[in-house]
């Protein structure tokens, strides 16, 4: 599977994001290249597990609504 690519202004969220994170949770600075570098490994070793399930889910959901469907359908002899 390709590498997933965020926007730059996805990209730059994330990166703020862990920054708050971690002065928050963990009450440390991390810099701007640390962040960068954290998100881009999370991105290589965890975003295919997580694109992988997000797909499974969109399938699961996307076979109910097909099986709504046929619930819908007539019992017509001719």
């Amino acid at each position: 599977m390709a590498v997933i690519h965020l926007s730059k202004e996805l990209k730059k969220q994330a990166v703020d994001d862990l920054k708050k994170y971690f002065m928050e949770k963990r009450e440390e600075e991390i810099g701007q290249l640390g962040a960068e570098l954290l998100l881009d490994f999370m991105m290589e070793k965890v975003g295919a597990v997580i694109y992988n399930q997000a797909i499974k889910d969109a399938h699961a959901f996307m076979f109910e609504k097909v099986e709504d469907l046929y619930a819908l359908e007539k019992n017509h002899r001719l």
